[in-house]
C-alpha cells in the first residue's frame, strides 16, 4: 500500500497574493490620479499666492 502525502492548503497564500495585488492596483490608481490633478493644484497654489499679495498690498 502506497501512502500519499497530504496536499498542502494554500488558501492563505492565495488570500495574501490577492490582497497584495489589490493594494498594488489601488496605489497605482491613486498615483495616476495625483499626477492627473497636479497642474490644477499648482494653479490653485499660484492663485492663492497672488491673492495674498493683493491683500497685503492694500494695507
Amino acid at each position: 500500500m502506497i501512502q500519499e502525502e497530504p496536499k498542502k492548503d494554500r488558501f492563505w497564500l492565495y488570500v495574501g497574493l490577492f490582497t497584495f495585488s489589490l493594494v498594488a492596483v489601488l496605489l497605482m490608481v491613486k498615483m495616476n490620479e495625483n499626477e492627473k490633478f497636479e497642474p490644477i493644484k499648482q494653479q490653485l497654489i499660484e492663485e492663492e499666492k497672488q491673492m495674498n499679495i493683493r491683500v497685503i498690498g492694500n494695507r
